[in-house]
Formats: C-alpha cells, structure tokens, sequence
C-alpha cells in the first residue's frame, strides 16, 4: 500500500483537443491565449503544463508547428522553470467508411508515426505525452500499434525529451511494460491514468488502485478523471500516491454548473484539496527531482 506523497505536482491541460469553444467561452484559443493560460496556471500553482494548440481562426484542433512555437516561445519568455509538456495525441484517429471500412472516411487524422512527433523533434520540451491506447473512441478509432509507438519513441528519445505515457485501460499498462523490456522506454515511467473516456478506464477508487498496483514500483502516477469525475480524481489520485491534474481539456467545469472562470481557477481548487488532505505542492523545480528531468540553467543560474 503506497501512502500519499508529501509532495505532489499539479499539471495542468489548458486547451485539449476536444474541449469546443461553444462549451466555454473560456477556453483558450490563440498561441498568445494558451501561453496566457499556461503562464496563469503556473502562478496559481502547476508545476507542469500540458499543451495542444489550435487554429487561431476557426479554434479547432491543429498541429502546425508554428503554433507550438509561439506559445513555447512565449512561455519561456516569462518563465523559464515551468515544465512544458506538449501533446503527441492528435493523429492517431480513424474513421471508417461507411461502404468501405478498410478505407479512411471523413474524420479520420491518422498520419506517420513521425509527423505526430515533429513538432517535440523540433521544440524539444521537457515532457511530451506518449498514448498507447488503441479504442474505440465515440464513433471513431484511436489507433496506436505497438510499431508505431515505437517509432515516436525513438524520435521522443533522439530529442531527449521525458515520455509521459498516457494509459487508457489495464492492456495498454501490459504494452507499457513490453516496452520497458526491450528498452523502447526506460524507467523509471511517468505515467497517467485517464479515466472517464467512454470505452476506457472509469474513474473509481477500485479503478485507480487496480491501475497503480499494475505499475512498477518506482513509476510516477497521475489519475486524471475527465468531466464531472476531475476533481474527485484530483482526491483519489493524491490519496493513492499520485500526482494530480486539472485543466480546460478535461473539465470545464469549476463546481456543479458553474463554469471554470479560467485554468488557473481549477489549479486554485485543485491546491485547496491537496493541500486539506494534508499534502504539499512541488515547484517546478522539486517537480523536476521528482520526475528525473534535468535542471533548466536558467534554473541553475537563478539558485546561484
């Protein structure tokens, strides 16, 4: 039985790529907007920020690598410690046609395993994220073979960025660990459970538990729960030894009916619960010993 930590990280996921702006009037949109977001995430307490970006014009999802630039280059300008972590996710979705389903229909984003890791090869964050879930997603499929995911990880580990592995249901913590056997990843694993995706993990206690006592002993863990479950997993999570996240992506919601005002609002009651459960927030430095990424110089400097 693992107890909870004295100190936890906050991540926080400020725009995802299914959140619609017709949702919230609060999401963030713009590179200059996600940054913003990011940047107000961190002062209220993340140590992590969790990126997609989307078209500024039409605020759908995109993956042009000069958005992420901009929004990266815009972080770093004000705040050098906070830990990017970019999103590999977008590209991976199928969608069959209705008289032919071996053929791709509209919808579908399906792409080269290197092109959904362009933009990490490119901007070398600290973290970006590496799915394993191959599910039906809604009316879609979102397919990751264990041959593609290989191929992003090796672009991951060329760049010398830290995977964290985003884990849908109890096989793709079976892969994780294949992966770890042939030395595709190495320990020790950042890892998240996402819980609450139709056809995925469902968040519970018992959901939570199962997935932690299937990792290796020295893995990091976050349980992330999506909608109403978000701040009931932030709870649980901590509770079982984990970390904790928030954020537009998986929520929009601050209470029963009332909308998050922005990101840094739910990082605000995320710390409120950590910290009443008796727990403590890590800087992005602590954040930093903790995962086993290395200190920025930025950092270095400032300490001197």
């Amino acid at each position: 039985m693992r107890s909870p930590r004295n100190k936890v990280f906050i991540t926080c996921a400020v725009t995802g790529n299914l959140t619609t702006p017709d949702q919230t009037p609060h999401l963030p949109i713009t590179p200059e907007e996600i940054a913003d977001a990011a940047l107000g995430a961190a002062e209220a307490g993340a140590a992590i920020v969790h990126l997609h970006v989307r078209d500024p014009e039409s605020g759908k999802p995109s993956m042009a690598l000069e958005y992420y630039r901009e929004a990266v280059e815009r972080i770093r300008a004000k705040n050098t410690q906070l830990i990017l972590n970019l999103t590999t996710g977008p590209g991976g979705r199928f969608v069959p046609s209705e008289n032919d389903p071996k053929v791709a229909g509209p919808g579908t984003t399906l792409l080269l395993p290197e092109k959904r890791v362009e933009h990490v090869a490119a901007l070398r964050p600290d973290i970006c994220t590496l799915d394993l879930n191959t599910m039906n997603s809604g009316k879609e499929v979102v397919i990751n073979t264990p041959g593609n995911v290989r191929r992003m990880a090796s672009v991951i580990a060329t760049a010398g960025v830290k995977p964290e592995i985003e884990l849908f249901d109890s096989g793709d913590i079976a892969l994780m660990h294949d992966l770890v056997k042939d030395g595709t990843l190495t320990g020790p694993v950042l890892c998240s459970f996402v819980m609450g995706v139709r056809y995925g993990f469902q968040p519970s206690p018992e959901t939570v538990l199962y997935a932690r006592n299937l990792l290796p002993s020295d893995a990091q863990f976050t349980a992330i729960g999506i909608g109403r479950t978000a701040f009931q997993s932030v709870a649980l999570s901590y509770l079982a030894g984990g970390h904790v996240r928030v954020g537009l992506e998986d929520s929009i919601y601050l209470d029963r009916g009332v909308l998050a005002p922005s990101n840094a609002a739910m990082v605000e009651k995320a710390r409120r619960i950590v910290e009443d459960l008796g727990g403590q927030i890590a800087p992005p430095r602590e954040a930093r010993d903790t995962i086993g990424l290395p200190t920025r110089l930025a950092d270095a400097k400032h300490v001197a």
